[in-house]
């Protein structure tokens, strides 16, 4: 591989992981004079905890921008004509920036939305496949870190079995196990606290930390 290929690489998986460390969370309660997201429930800046915050209307604009994060990761990967690995690899790297953001001490949400971004761009049939998956676990149980688990589990299988029957580039199953890997990992406390039963659930009363 030539130098030029690989450095061009390298500044694509950067700027990646510096768009999805964007705290669109915390942008948005500030523009409308909002509590921070990071003061209320998990002390995340994702999508739940500003919905805690902030309400519906704007958990759902900064839940946007957030996808947005996925979207534009992997653009730029194809603008610069990086092929499926690149691609791949900018995902990742905007699912790690979103939790791991360099701009409020590598802290974040849980990487959902922007891993979502992403899967719309590489595969966008397993999005729509696995949306019932999310909204259904998330209208039984309320527990929003568990639709998210149950669907990220959900389009990283489905994304292995499509990249086999279709012949795809194998580095897309690739995404299926590690995005889903980190979205995980980045939900270890919720996973503990689901285990113990202390979840905190949609539509219950915000906690100060």
């Amino acid at each position: 591989m030539e130098t030029g290929t690989i450095l061009r690489g390298v500044v694509v998986v950067i700027a990646a992981y510096l768009i999805g460390g964007i705290p669109w969370g915390i942008i948005v309660a500030r523009l409308v004079g909002g509590p921070d997201p990071r003061t209320v429930g998990s002390g995340r800046t994702g999508g739940a905890n500003v919905l805690r915050a902030l309400g519906p209307g704007y958990a759902i604009l900064s839940g946007l921008l957030d996808l947005a994060k996925g979207i534009v990761a992997v653009l730029v990967a194809r603008l610069v004509g990086g092929g499926p690995a690149l691609e791949v690899f900018a995902a990742l790297a905007a699912i790690v920036g979103h939790s791991r953001s360099p701009f409020i001490g590598f802290q974040g949400g849980r990487g959902v939305a922007p891993g979502v971004g992403g899967l719309l761009m590489i595969e966008p049939i397993v999005v729509l496949a696995i949306a019932p998956v999310f909204f259904i676990a998330v209208a039984i149980s309320r527990y929003s870190s568990l639709g998210s688990l149950l669907a990220s589990a959900s389009a990283g299988a489905m994304l292995v079995v499509l990249t086999a029957v279709q012949h795809l580039s194998p580095v897309y199953a690739f995404y299926g196990v590690a995005g889903a890997g980190l979205i995980w990992y980045f939900h270890r406390d919720n996973i503990q606290r689901l285990f113990a039963g202390t979840e905190r659930k949609i539509g219950a009363p915000p906690q100060p930390r």
